[in-house]
C-alpha cells in the first residue's frame, strides 16, 4: 500500500516537538505492515542542508505566487518529498515563528502551499506514483484534505492525525479568496470557522478518518473542557475518531546502546545510571549527593503545567530533593524558574533552550521526570523516562494516563507500578505527588522495581503501526 504523509516537521531533519518524532518514526514501522510511506515536508534550511542527493520531481512556476520545486530524497529509512520554496521556507527563526517568537504573518499561505502540493500529488501529479491513502498531520497539513475534497482527488481516502487540538491554524476570513478553493468550500461544513478560516477544522470535516495520539485524549476532546471549540464537530464525527497511542523509536531511545549517555545501562545494570546522574549534576551545577533528582524536559508553558511547578519549587527543595530543568517557552515562566535557581543554588538548575544530547543524559541520570500537564494528547517524554528508568510523575490526563501505571498499593504489590499519577492538575496535587515520589525513592528496592517495570514495557511502534495499517486498509476497501 502506498501512503502519502504530509507534515510540517520530521525528525531528524526539523523538530519543535513530538510531531516530528511521530512523523519520523511511524513510516519505518509501517514497512513491516506492508505500507510504504512517502512524506511531504517543507524545504526549511535545516532540511535542505541534510538532503544530500535529491531528484527533481516537479516545478511550480507560481505556487501561491512563488516559484517552488518538488524534490525526492531518502534520508536514512525515510522516503521524502520536499517542497523547496525559498520565499516561504528559507527564513531566519523557527518553522512557524520569527526569531522573536512571533508567528509568521503569512503562515496561512505557507502551509496552504504545502497542502496544495499534497493534494496535487494525491491527484496524480507525480508520474508513476499515486498514493492509496493520504495522511495529514495537524493544522499545518490539514488543508491537504480540503483541497482533495474540493478538487481532483476527492475519492482518495483521507486521514488526519490531531497531535494537539489547541493549535488550530485560525486566520481571518479575507484570506479565503486567495486560497484557490471553490465558493462552496466556504461554509460550516467547509473551511469557515467562527467567521474566519480554520485549517484544522477544514481537515477534520474533510477526513474519512480522524486519529488522535492516545485513547484517553480521543475521549477528552469530545467534551467542552478539552474540545477547544471543536468538541461539537468531533462528537458529530465520533464514529470516525480513533485513539491510537504513539510509540517511540526504540533504536534511538535505547539506554543500552545510546551514544549520548556517559554510560549505557539496562534494567539489569541500574547502578550504571550513577555515571549519567553525575553528568547531569555537573551540567546544572547541582549538589552531588544521593537525594532524589527530578528532571523536566519540556516547553515551559501553561499547557505543560509549568506555572504549577514554579509554585512547587520551594516545596520540592524543602523535601530534600533537587531538580534540573531544560526547556523554553513563556518568558514569565522562564523567569520564575531562573529565580528559583537563584534562591536554591545547588538544588535547582535551569537551562533555557533545547539540547537533544542533554535530554538523553537527563533521562539516563534523573530519578524522576515531572510532567504536570493540564492536558497532554500523548506525551513522549514520559515514554522516554520509562525506557530509561527515569520514573514519570504525571498528571492523570491524555496519554499520560494511558502509559503510566500509578504506584498505588495494589500495583506496587503486583510489581507493575511504573510511576506516579495525580489529579487534578493543580499545585496542591503536584506537591502531594512530589511527596509520594520522595517517599518511594527512600525505599531503594521498591524504586528499582518501578524502574525495571517501566524499562520492560513495550512502547515501540509495532502495535500502533498495525492499527494504522488496519485503518488504512479499511478505508481503501
Amino acid at each position: 500500500m502506498k501512503v502519502l504523509g504530509v507534515a510540517s516537521e520530521v525528525q531528524p531533519l526539523i523538530k519543535t516537538g513530538g510531531l516530528a518524532d511521530v512523523v519520523g518514526a511511524l513510516p519505518p514501522a509501517l514497512l513491516a505492515e506492508g505500507v510504504a510511506v512517502r512524506t511531504l515536508v517543507p524545504g526549511y534550511p535545516s532540511v535542505m542542508a541534510k538532503l544530500g542527493k535529491a531528484k527533481k520531481l516537479h516545478r511550480y512556476p507560481a505556487l501561491f505566487g512563488e516559484a517552488a520545486t518538488l524534490l525526492s530524497a531518502k534520508v536514512g529509512s525515510l522516503e521524502l518529498i520536499i517542497l523547496n520554496c525559498p520565499a516561504f521556507f528559507t527564513r531566519k527563526g523557527g518553522p512557524y515563528d520569527d526569531a522573536s517568537g512571533t508567528g509568521w504573518a503569512d503562515n496561512w499561505r505557507r502551509f496552504a502551499a504545502l497542502s496544495r502540493a499534497g493534494a496535487d500529488i494525491a491527484a496524480g501529479l507525480l508520474k508513476g506514483w499515486r498514493p492509496d491513502v493520504v495522511h495529514a498531520h495537524d493544522w499545518q497539513a490539514a488543508m491537504t484534505l480540503a483541497y482533495m475534497r474540493f478538487g481532483a482527488a476527492s475519492t482518495v481516502p483521507k486521514v488526519i492525525t490531531v497531535h494537539n487540538l489547541a493549535f488550530q491554524g485560525r486566520f481571518d476570513a479575507d484570506v479565503f479568496a486567495a486560497l484557490d478553493l471553490p465558493p462552496k468550500a466556504w461554509g460550516v461544513d467547509g473551511v469557515e470557522y467562527y467567521g474566519g478560516i480554520g485549517f484544522l477544522k477544514a481537515g477534520l470535516v474533510s477526513a474519512d478518518a480522524i486519529t488522535t495520539v492516545s485513547p484517553t485524549y480521543a475521549g477528552e476532546i469530545l467534551m467542552p473542557a478539552d474540545g477547544m471549540g471543536l468538541d461539537g464537530l468531533l462528537r458529530g464525527r465520533a464514529d470516525h475518531l480513533h485513539g491510537i497511542l504513539n510509540g517511540i523509536d526504540v533504536a534511538e531511545w535505547n539506554p543500552a546502546s545510546d551514544s549520548l549517555l556517559a554510560k549505557p545501562f539496562s534494567h539489569r545494570s541500574l547502578s550504571s545510571r550513577t555515571t549519567n546522574r553525575r553528568m547531569v549534576e555537573r551540567s546544572f551545577a547541582l549538589d552531588v549527593d544521593k537525594s532524589p533528582l527530578f528532571i523536566v524536559v519540556s516547553r515551559l508553558t501553561w499547557q505543560k503545567g509549568m506555572d504549577l511547578l514554579v509554585d512547587a519549587l520551594d516545596h520540592l527543595v524543602a523535601l530534600g530533593a533537587k531538580i534540573a530543568i531544560l526547556g523554553s517557552g513563556d518568558q514569565p515562566l522562564e523567569g520564575g524558574f531562573l529565580a528559583g535557581a537563584d534562591r536554591h543554588h545547588g538544588r535547582v538548575g535551569v537551562r533555557i533552550g533545547y539540547d537533544e544530547p542533554l535530554s538523553h543524559m537527563m533521562q539516563g541520570g534523573g530519578d524522576a521526570i515531572l510532567i504536570p500537564s493540564r492536558f497532554e494528547p500523548c506525551g513522549l517524554t514520559q515514554l522516554y523516562g520509562l525506557r530509561y528508568g527515569c520514573v514519570p510523575v504525571v498528571a492523570r490526563v491524555g496519554g499520560l494516563a494511558d502509559t503510566v501505571i500509578d504506584a498505588n498499593e495494589a500495583a506496587l504489590a503486583a510489581g507493575v507500578a511504573t510511576g506516579i499519577q495525580f489529579t487534578p492538575p493543580d499545585v496542591a496535587s503536584l506537591r502531594r505527588a512530589i511527596e509520594r515520589a520522595v517517599a518511594l525513592h527512600g525505599d531503594a528496592p521498591q524504586w528499582a522495581a518501578m524502574q525495571r517495570a517501566g524499562m520492560k514495557a513495550d512502547f515501540s511502534w509495532g502495535r500502533s503501526a498495525a492499527r494504522y495499517a488496519a485503518l488504512y486498509r479499511s478505508l481503501v476497501r
